[in-house]
């Protein structure tokens, strides 16, 4: 399991593959794609690694929204206000948006750029 460049078992490059693990964040087929990368990729630590992180990145965005989501949900219920709740929704999707670019462009790039907490993880299960 040392292969870090080259081809993948689907066929593409180790590059296109690792940076197509990231669109999960903003793709629903995103997430397909990096279930089949860990299922039938054995070889390529780079492309693995990627799709683990992505999909842990993918956990914590979720858990994250939704305890933010609530919490703004019921000072904006207390407050009897819907701004809060839409200011924050649009600047988390912003956040959301621009670090999925930037995790694409990393495994673009072939480097195996570590998240805090989640990346470590991912490098194990690689």
């Amino acid at each position: 399991m040392q292969n870090m460049n080259g081809k993948t078992a689907l066929g593409l490059d180790a590059n296109v593959g690792a940076a197509l693990c990231y669109i999960n964040i903003c793709l629903p087929i995103g997430l397909v794609y990096s279930i089949i990368v860990l299922v039938t990729e054995k070889s390529n630590r780079l492309v693995r690694f990627h799709a683990f992180q992505s999909l842990l990145l993918l956990a914590a965005l979720i858990i994250v929204g939704f305890i933010f989501g609530l919490v703004l949900g019921f000072m904006a219920a207390a407050m009897n206000s819907t701004v809060i709740p839409l200011g924050f929704n649009g600047l988390f999707s912003l956040v959301v948006l621009g670090l999925s670019i930037f995790m694409a462009m990393k495994g673009y790039n072939g480097e195996m750029f570590k998240l805090p907490v989640i990346g470590d993880m991912a490098e194990k299960w690689a």
